[in-house]
Formats: structure tokens, sequence, C-alpha cells
């Protein structure tokens, strides 16, 4: 964020001028103009997750299914209680490899203004002990936390933003200088990279304090190991906040999921893409859906947004992107306490992959478009 927020809006808009009139789209490596960079080697090591890999069963199984991944999980009472939903930082780029991302359900990446984006990750199934680095609230993650009947894990927040966070979810909004160690650990609070949470230690520390450990109905989300015929080739999806911060979701057939690539921080004149690994395995992310999400944007402020959720009860448009097909669909909010809800092209349930899902919020005038075959462009833009 430090070196972003020294970077003048007249040095931005030649920076964007320069690269638009570049080769942008380019795969590998990106041209940029020639700056300094900050780049951090080395990270503070974290806990690795104790965790149980989950398997694709019979449906018929209702009761040991998470109804967030279409999966088996190893033990059915982890059901009975919230998600868990951290927000975690994508900038800056010092708090890379993120902690805690390949162990979530679910993990909504949405913009906060400035060209950066931000994750809300959701722990249900399975949880992580080490998750992170741990950041601010920000307005949409009250919608998102009730559609989803969670608890929200977060950092600090603006005023504003943090009084509605509170006014919205009350207890199921914890700070990171709430809930102690092993909830939320690190003593550098005031540090961008300071703070990591566990999943489970949050669970606990909830369930505590407001006896709340039944199940909720979570159901609405619809999973098929069949792909369908409807689709369009997608061997590669990429997301581009703006031109320094892109992610390219490359499929790899082998494991039938899409392994998340990202540009490194900025280097004197290149952007190059790497894997994005999980901080505790080093193992490259992988993900068995990735879903644009087309939204609108209220911007009211540089960094601070309203994103329309709620309010979509009749349908914005919707891309799929699984086992190496895209799909379009829609997504709408049928209940402010009930899942997403996704539809496929002719207006039926759209069939995910078993697994976990990858959630874009772009703006609606976003552009998206097959840039070669089988390779797809998303561009974010508001509202």
């Amino acid at each position: 964020m430090k070196f972003i927020e020294k970077i003048s809006w007249s040095l931005v808009s030649m920076i964007l001028l320069l690269l638009s009139l570049s080769a942008c789209h380019s795969l590998v490596v990106y041209p940029v103009p020639t700056t300094q960079s900050t780049a951090i080697e080395t990270h503070p090591p974290l806990p690795t997750p104790s965790l149980t890999p989950m398997k694709t069963v019979n449906p018929a199984l209702q009761g040991k299914l998470d109804p967030l991944t279409g999966l088996e999980v190893a033990s059915p009472e982890i059901l009975n209680r919230r998600p868990v939903m951290v927000k975690v930082s994508n900038y800056p780029a010092l708090g890379r490899p993120h902690a805690g991302l390949a162990f979530a359900d679910l993990v909504f990446d949405y913009y906060i203004g400035v060209g950066q984006n931000r994750f809300l990750a959701v722990f249900y199934g399975q949880d992580a002990k080490s998750i992170g680095p741990v950041r601010s609230g920000r307005l949409v993650d009250i919608q998102l936390t009730n559609l989803y009947q969670g608890i929200l894990g977060f950092g600090s927040a603006d005023g504003d933003t943090r009084t509605a966070i509170f006014d919205n979810l009350g207890r199921r909004a914890i700070s990171y200088l709430e809930a102690p160690c092993p909830a939320f650990c690190g003593t550098d609070t005031e540090s961008v990279i300071g703070v990591f949470a566990g999943s489970a230690a949050i669970s606990k520390w909830y369930g505590q304090q407001a006896s709340d450990n039944r199940r909720y109905d979570l159901s609405g989300m619809n999973f098929s190991n069949q792909a369908g015929s409807s689709g369009h080739p997608a061997s590669q999806v990429n997301i581009q906040f703006n031109f320094y911060n892109r992610t390219e979701w490359r499929y790899d057939l082998p494991s039938g999921k899409y392994l998340r690539w990202m540009n490194e921080e900025l280097q004197l004149d290149t952007i190059k893409m790497i894997p994005s690994t999980e901080r505790s395995t080093g193992q490259q992310l992988a993900f068995s859906n990735v879903i644009i999400l087309f939204a609108k944007y209220d911007e009211l402020a540089p960094s601070k947004h309203e994103v329309e959720l709620w309010g979509n009860t009749s349908g914005e448009r919707a891309v799929f992107f699984r086992n190496g097909q895209m799909f379009e669909g829609e997504w709408k909010v049928t209940k402010r306490s009930k899942p997403i809800q996704f539809f496929d092209a002719q207006g039926n349930p759209m069939l995910l992959a078993p697994g976990n899902s990858w959630i874009v919020l772009t703006g609606l005038k976003s552009s998206f478009n097959e840039i070669k075959p089988g390779q797809w462009d998303l561009f974010f833009a508001l509202p």
C-alpha cells in the first residue's frame, strides 16, 4: 500500500496510458514504465494447517456433504457452526504468499480502490490454522457475511465502515483486537502483515461468547461431476483489476482444476507471472471453479465502495469456468440470509464442479473477451 500511495495520480495516469499502448495482453511478461520496487524476500514462519482432504461422495449422503463444495467432510460435526469468513490482504505484495486460501471453501475477490483487490475467504467444511495476512473490513463484507450466515474475522476498518459492520453483524463481527491467539495471532497489529487468523479458533471463541453451535441452512449451490456440453473451451482466464494487478487461472487437465498465477511486484521494467502458492505448503493454489459475477459498484470514495448484492433479485450476468470450459449464466440473491444462487443460460441451476470456488465480483462495465481461442480476459471497470 505504501508503494502505491506514493505514486501521484499523474504518474498513475501516465503508467496506464503507456501500458494501454503496450502489449498488455502478453501472457508471461508485461512491459511497464521503469519504476523502483520494494520487494521483500522473506516471510515470517507460520504454523501449518492440520487438515483432512475431502472427496466426492454420493449426493444422497446429505448430512455429510458440505453445501458450499458438494464434497464429503471428514466429520459431519464440523458443519454444526457458522462459516468463518476471514479478510485476507493482497496488497502490499510483501504479504504474499497468502496463508490459508488453499483450504477455503470459497474465496471472494473484489475491488477496494486504487487498482487493488482484497479477499474474503470462507471456511466451513475444513479449517486452517493460519490465514492471512488479516486486513480491514469493507462494506460488502456485511452482505457476504449475512448471505452465508457467517462470522466475519477482520482487522480494523474506517469509522463509518466499522460502525456499519458491528451494527449489522453484532457479535458475528470479530476484529483482531478482540479474540486472543490462536483466533488472531500477531503482536504488531499496526503492521499490514502482522496478524494471522485461525478459523477453528475463531469459531470456538464465537461459540463460547454467543452459545451458537447449530447447523444453518446454506443450501442453494448445485454440483455435478459432469460439466455439460454447452460450454466454450477455456484453458485460461485472466483477471485484471489494473494493468499492474493481474491474475491468471490456467486449466490443469490432470487435476481438473484451475491453477492460480499472479504478477510479481513491479520489478523495474517488467511484471512477471509466477505461481500463486499456499504459504504453509508451498503448493500452487488450485480451484475447481472460477466464477465471475458482474455487480454494480457505487464509489463513495477512492477506497470505499458499496457493491450491490442484496439488490440483485432479478439476475445479473455471471460467467463460470469449470473443467476447462466457460459457461454463461446469471446470479441472483433470493434472500439476504441465503447463499448466492447461480443459473445457467437456460435459467436452470448452474452445476458447479465439486470442490472449492474462487468468486470475482467485477463492475458492470468490465470488459470480458476471448482474446485468443480458449483464453478469456476480464478487465475491471466501475460501476
